[in-house]
């Protein structure tokens, strides 16, 4: 914001450093996604992770491409190194 200052990085480094994972469904090919060089896979859930500062622009492009999110979990180191099935299972 206006007139306020940080010194160091400390202040912003951990809003930075903090990763969120998507599940979302429903995704498709569409104007918005069609220059991409690859397809989109249409069945079954699919897993972005996203960091904070990114959040509410993931969010916007996943509705443009008719997606559906499902579920939003912060990732932690333990659950970042993790796989899918693993996390998912030990809830």
């Amino acid at each position: 914001m206006f007139g306020q200052t940080t010194v160091g990085t400390g202040g912003i480094s951990s809003a930075s450093s903090r990763m969120f994972r998507y599940e979302v469904t429903g995704l498709r090919q569409n104007s918005e996604n069609d220059k991409n060089n690859y397809e989109i896979r249409n069945s079954g859930s699919v897993y972005v992770t996203v960091p904070y500062n990114r959040m509410n622009e993931e969010m916007q492009r996943i509705t443009r491409m008719g997606g559906t999110i499902v579920k939003i979990e912060p990732l932690t180191a333990e659950s970042a190194l993790k796989p899918d099935s693993e996390s998912q299972t030990q809830n």
